[in-house]
């Protein structure tokens, strides 16, 4: 089993090959390429390599799969005895991300 633990937009994200990973909204068009070289850990076949911060040999390429939002929460807040009370919504906006390669250069 192949799998990296990798660090984009300040965040670990654990990745496999195949995985479609949902992060928040990037940039780059849809179907555009994404090489990350920030792996924190990588595990092959039961072997395990762990950076100092970062392995610089590694790299995890992605492709922008499509861009979306997520679903809606509502934010409330109330004040007790004068009668206000206010409901707001939020739908984040995402990036769904395929993961394509984990390669070691």
């Amino acid at each position: 089993m192949k799998y990296a633990v990798i660090q984009l937009q300040g965040k670990q994200f654990r990745v496999e090959e195949g995985q479609d990973l949902t992060v928040d909204r990037m940039p780059q068009e849809e179907s555009a390429k994404v090489v990350v070289s920030d792996v924190l850990m990588y595990v092959n076949d039961g072997k395990i390599e762990i950076g100092t911060p970062v392995l610089a040999n590694i790299s995890v390429k992605m492709t922008v799969t499509k861009h979306e939002k997520a679903d809606k929460i509502r934010v409330a807040t109330y004040k007790a005895k004068s009668r206000q009370r206010k409901v707001h919504g939020h739908r984040q906006a995402e990036t769904v991300l395929h993961i394509d390669t984990i390669s070691a250069k």
